[in-house]
This record gives C-alpha cells, sequence and structure tokens, in this order.
C-alpha cells in the first residue's frame, strides 16, 4: 500500500484565514491539526491543535499550570477565546526559524516510509504531495489502523 492509497481529503486553511475558523476546525471535526497552505495552495506547515493551545493559553500559565486555578471554567475558556478573536491562522504558528520541516512523502511512499517520516517529526499529520500538488493527508490513527491491520491485529 502507498500514500497515495490512504491519503484523504482534509481541511485546508490560509495563512490568511481567520484563526477561529482554523480552530474550529481542529475542534468540531476532531482533527489533530490542519494544514496551512499559502494563496497558491502550496503547503506552509502543518498547525497542530497543541500549537493553537499554546497561543490561547497565557504563558504564565504554561509555566506555571497551577495559576490556571485562578479561573472558573467559563471565564478561563472566555479568555482563551478572545485571544483568538480577530486572528490570522499565520498568527498562531510559531516564527519560521522555529517551524519544522514541512511533514510530507511523495505519493509512491510506503506504509513504513510514511510512519517513519511521521515519528521522526513529531508529527499527527502527513501530507502527501507530488510537486506541491497536495493529493491529501495521512493521519497517525488511521496508519495505526493500516498497521494493525496488516499486522493481523485489528484495531
Amino acid at each position: 500500500m502507498r500514500a497515495r492509497d490512504l491519503a484523504e481529503d482534509y481541511p485546508l486553511v490560509q495563512l490568511t484565514d481567520d484563526a477561529m475558523t482554523a480552530a474550529r476546525l481542529i475542534a468540531e471535526q476532531r482533527r489533530p491539526g490542519v494544514v496551512v497552505v499559502d494563496d497558491e495552495n502550496h503547503p506552509v506547515t502543518v498547525l497542530p491543535g497543541s500549537q493553537v493551545l499554546r497561543f490561547i493559553v497565557p504563558g504564565y500559565v504554561q509555566e506555571d499550570p497551577s495559576l490556571a486555578r485562578v479561573y472558573d471554567e467559563r471565564g478561563g475558556a472566555e479568555a482563551c477565546v478572545n485571544k483568538l478573536e480577530g486572528r490570522m491562522v499565520k498568527e498562531l504558528l510559531p516564527p519560521k526559524e522555529k517551524r519544522h520541516e514541512i511533514p510530507k512523502v511523495s505519493g509512491d511512499a510506503t506504509v513504513i516510509e510514511c510512519a517513519a517520516t511521521m515519528a521522526r517529526l513529531h508529527s499527527p499529520l502527513l501530507l502527501v504531495t507530488d510537486d506541491d500538488t497536495i493529493h491529501g493527508v495521512v493521519t497517525a490513527s488511521h496508519l495505526l489502523e493500516v498497521i494493525l491491520s496488516t499486522s493481523g491485529t485489528n484495531p
């Protein structure tokens, strides 16, 4: 089985799209992240849900999670959501020099090549591309399902 056989349609967001839209895609569709593309639909990076959380949770709370207890549930949620309003996707991303390599493979990549790339880059998503054309995305959960079913261990 090759990466092109495993690839699924996946939501793409542009750098200038509304940050709240990207967060809702992740939340409502229970995605591990979204693929960020430029104006010409060339992949830029993957925006994982954990990066959205990193953006919305105040730095002092990330450094000392016990400080989160000063917020009630509603107040904490509102404070986080307010940080997304009026922002663009590009504002959620780390600076270019701190971004990881784009997690991608060609359509001919094998299951193990896909797994190795995901593992090396610590990415829950893998873009399947040929010449900057995105064929789809392979998720870690789908890849594990394929590996386990191929080995005879039904997930």
